[in-house]
Parts: structure tokens; C-alpha cells; sequence
């Protein structure tokens, strides 16, 4: 996968997500996850519905993410598996000149995320994750830091109630 990609391909890339692309990690309410959230990379190209042919075809030829097609004209290309976003970052990433940041940041979120082994760890990565609403002028982004502490504490405190009820 990727691995025939020429230089000046991932040069051309990195122009494209430069422009019309966006690198981010979503936050997401979800009781099946150990700590109460999903952990969503994704990395985003953006485009006309007008080219939807072209970017098909980038699609197929880089080999990863799916093609979404908006109601309001645009089409997207989104990779949201890790293993695709760790190779397309690490790729682009010498080419890349206003996103350099996010990618790096990515990088470091994805690396963190193998890390987590405590509730205080997990709180760490979603901090880090809050960086990308500066880095990207995001305005929907709803769950973050204060909210997960939020869940958590609750968390805790219907456990500690539990255990209050059941103790002699």
C-alpha cells in the first residue's frame, strides 16, 4: 500500500491537504470504550463534486480511506485507519508548509494513544487532542478535556455511591 508513490506524488499531496485538506482527531461519545470516548483520527481532502472522477482515481491510486460524497457540492476523501494516517503524515510531512504542525501532532496523538494505560494517561491524550481546535480554528469541536473529566468524575462517583450502598 503507498509504497510506489513517487516523491514528487507525496509533494503533490501534501500541496492538496496544505489547501483543501484538513488533519484532526474527534472525540467521541461511546460506552463500549474502556474510558467513556472513541479516539477518531482522520485526515480529509476536500473537493468539488465537480472532480469526482479525479479524486476517485487519487483514491485508488494511494490505495487507502473512502470517498463520501456531501449534500452541499463536495466530495471528500477520508482516511481514518491509523496505519493509513501514520504512512500518509510521515509522507507528506517534509512537504507539507501550513499544516506541519497538525501532522506532527497527529504523529504524536496516534504514538500516545498506544500508550494509554490509566484514566489519567487517556485525560493526556485528549488534552493533547484539544491542541488541534487552535491548530485548525475548529468551532463545532464539542467534547473535549473539561468534558471527559466531566464523565469521568461521574463515573466515579456513581462507583463510589455503589460501593457506599453495598458496604455494611
Amino acid at each position: 500500500m503507498m509504497s510506489h508513490i513517487s516523491k514528487s506524488l507525496w509533494a503533490y499531496l501534501a500541496g492538496f491537504l496544505d489547501g483543501d485538506g484538513s488533519i484532526y482527531v474527534r472525540v467521541k461519545p461511546n460506552d463500549t470504550y474502556r474510558y467513556g470516548f472513541q479516539i477518531s483520527p482522520s485526515v480529509v481532502f476536500f473537493q468539488s463534486i465537480k472532480e469526482k472522477v479525479k479524486i476517485q482515481k487519487m483514491q485508488k491510486s494511494y490505495g487507502v480511506g473512502y470517498i463520501r460524497e456531501r449534500n452541499d457540492g463536495i466530495i471528500e476523501w477520508v482516511v481514518g485507519d491509523e496505519k493509513s494516517i501514520r504512512l500518509l503524515m510521515k509522507s507528506v510531512t517534509p512537504f507539507l508548509i501550513l499544516k506541519t504542525e497538525q501532522a506532527k501532532l497527529m504523529l504524536e496523538v496516534l504514538n500516545s494513544r498506544q500508550q494509554i494505560k490509566s484514566e489519567e494517561d487517556f485525560v493526556n491524550v485528549v488534552k493533547n487532542i484539544d491542541r488541534f481546535q487552535k491548530l485548525n480554528y475548529s468551532k463545532k469541536r464539542s467534547v473535549g478535556t473539561e468534558k471527559v473529566l466531566a464523565y469521568l468524575k461521574l463515573k466515579l462517583d456513581i462507583k463510589l455511591k455503589r460501593k457506599n450502598l453495598l458496604a455494611p
